[in-house]
Order: C-alpha cells, then structure tokens, then sequence
C-alpha cells in the first residue's frame, strides 16, 4: 500500500481489529503517526461498534480471557486467553469502568489504579507519591470517558475520614487536577455510579423524573448517543417501568412498559 493516498490508508486502516492496527504501527513513521491521531482512534472506535466485533473479557483466580459474543444464542465463542502484563496476584484485578476497550483496574493487594488495554497489552500506573490514584471499595467512585478534545479521562471521587475531593486524570497530560465536588454531607454514605459519556468537569444536582413516590422506587441510569437517560421502576405490588431522557433539566418520558402483575406464589 506503499503507492496509496494517505487518505485511502485511513479507510482501510479504521476497518481492520485493533491487533491489526498495532501491528501496522510498526510499518513505517507515516502510518505510526498516522495511527496515533485522535481521529483514527475516534473513527475506528466508531465504526468498531458493531456486534460482529464485539468482545467480553472474563478475570477469574487464575486466568484472563477474551470472548467473542454469539448474539444469535446468548453465548460466548472460543476464548483467548489474555497475560496481565503487570504484577498482580490471584483474583487481583477488577475492572472498574471502561470506554472504547480502554479499561480503568484497581489492583486490589495495593488499592492501585491502572489504565490498560488489553489487545495491545499497553498499560500505565495511575498511583502518585501523594496518595492520588489509590482507590478504595465501597468509598471511592470512578469513571473513565473522553472529553470534547477526545482526550481518554479518569474521574476519581475520593472519600476520606469524612471529607471527599474529586480529581480527574489526564492520559495525554499524565497528571492528575483537583475539581470542585458537591458538598452535601448525604454524598459521604451511598454508593456511586458512573453513566459512560462526556464529562464536561463541573457537578451539578438534578431532580429525580417526576414517578410516583409510594412504594419502591429505583432509578438506573444509561447513557444513549452521549445523552442521559434513565430506567424508573415504581410500584408495589404491581411495577412500571419508564425510560426517561434528561433534556437540559428536565425529565421527558420517552417509553413505558405495561405494568407487571404481582408473581402469585402459591402452588
């Protein structure tokens, strides 16, 4: 392909698997630049979004595996088996959040945080001298996701001794910023969860979708074509289920399955 326009490269480059692309790297200066830009990693990530290319990594005591998905009957394919290439120990490594097969580990003898990819093995410590990067279960909350410069960010939410910070961590800077968190003193106790999209760095609260608010009430969040979204389960004996999308601050419901009767438990 020596005689082909860059710009011919580039389409046939962002169809081929990652492992492809990293071998190709190696090619040549031309296509290692080429390859490293923000916008073949953006276009191939895209056009990777497709069920054939879809892909399960599995960490058991002993072993990491990657499966392909069989979507026709809910089952994995042939597995290929994945080396950590950092120490670790057995059932060590837990996946914390993921973007575009780029994942965010804590290993848990040493409360570490790493960013790794494992098509191209590629992996990068995020722990500081000073304590940043160390993340703790059942206190701290993580998200990875790409900012507006499509620049891959970690967003650690840290809680301490009764005080909580918030930081985020740059990939193409390597280095991590303090950012202004919410102070409410109910954020010290409940979990936290991560919706995957763009993270524009500033924290605000928004209202709950307007459901009823007897009996149990569950809201999960989702995240659609980069826009907020959220599964609303209401009732008691009978439950509904509503989809709805956050347009700037307000809730519109945009599905509603039919309620589902009580399980009647008797023979």
């Amino acid at each position: 392909m020596a005689d082909l326009p860059i710009e011919t490269i580039f389409e046939i480059l962002t169809r081929v698997p990652a492992k492809v692309v990293g071998r190709s790297k190696s090619v040549c200066k031309e296509w290692y630049a080429l390859l490293s830009t923000r916008d073949f990693i953006r276009v191939h990530c895209s056009r990777s979004l497709v069920s054939s290319n879809q892909r399960v990594l599995l960490i058991d005591d002993l072993t990491c595996s990657v499966h392909s998905i069989i979507f026709q009957s809910d089952d994995y394919g042939p597995r290929s088996i994945v080396t950590l290439p950092f120490d670790h120990q057995n059932n060590d490594a837990s996946v914390l959040s993921h973007l575009n097969g780029l994942l965010c580990v804590c290993l848990n003898h040493t409360n570490e945080l790493l960013l790794w990819n494992p098509t191209t093995t590629a992996f990068k410590r995020l722990s500081t001298p000073d304590s940043l990067g160390i993340y703790i279960n059942n206190l701290d909350g993580i998200g990875l996701y790409a900012d507006d410069a499509d620049d891959y960010k970690v967003l650690h939410i840290k809680r301490r001794c009764g005080v909580y910070e918030s930081y985020v961590y740059s990939r193409e800077l390597n280095f991590w910023r303090n950012i202004p968190f919410l102070t409410r003193q109910e954020y010290l106790s409940p979990n936290f969860y991560w919706s995957p999209g763009t993270f524009c760095e500033q924290f605000k609260e928004i209202s709950f979708p307007p459901v009823p608010s007897t009996g149990f009430v569950q809201g999960v969040l989702v995240n659609v074509k980069n826009e907020l979204h959220m599964f609303a389960t209401t009732g008691w004996f009978e439950i509904t289920i509503d989809l709805w999308t956050l347009k700037e601050d307000y809730w519109i419901k945009v599905l509603s399955c039919p309620p589902i009767p009580p399980i009647s438990l008797s023979l």
